[in-house]
């Protein structure tokens, strides 16, 4: 092949230039959420609980009576997938299902008393872990972080 250009050979990179993708909000809160997350499935293990399972028993435990449909509007579940989940945390015997008083149509969803010990001692190891996992932020510093994420969604 005469007369064709040759490309110069790649150049081997020392070190990984990320710093446009650290300017994203998106990519920093990625960051951020995955290496708590790992830690979370970690400890929260033993209790059987995933991060979204996790989520449903907290609103549950801390709002006895709300319904399927509250609970999909407040975290984003779609209500197909929030289904097998509530199957899942009555035939374990964390909640269990009690007419709605006001609404016949509606049922509400309740924590048993199994359910409570359990989210008691699961909340208890969530905001141990999130301190350690945030262990570079001052009190004040994680308490701004969360309003500020707050902002973005709420």
């Amino acid at each position: 092949m005469a007369g064709a250009k040759k490309t110069p050979p790649s150049a081997a990179v020392e070190q990984v230039d990320t710093r446009y993708l650290q300017t994203l909000l998106g990519y920093n809160a990625r960051r951020a959420a995955l290496s708590i997350i790992g830690v979370f499935l970690e400890r929260l293990a033993v209790y059987g609980l995933k991060p979204v399972d996790f989520s449903v028993m907290s609103v549950i435990h801390h709002n006895p009576g709300v319904t399927s449909r509250q609970l999909c509007a407040t975290l984003s579940i779609l209500p197909p997938n929030l289904v097998g989940m509530i199957q899942s945390l009555e035939s374990r015997g964390l909640i269990e299902r009690q007419p709605h008083p006001t609404d016949g149509r509606a049922v509400g969803l309740h924590p048993t008393a199994k359910g409570v010990s359990l989210m008691q001692q699961a909340e208890a190891t969530a905001s141990e872990l999130e301190i350690d996992a945030s262990s570079k932020l001052t009190t004040s510093q994680r308490q701004t972080l969360v309003q500020l994420l707050q902002r973005i969604y709420l």
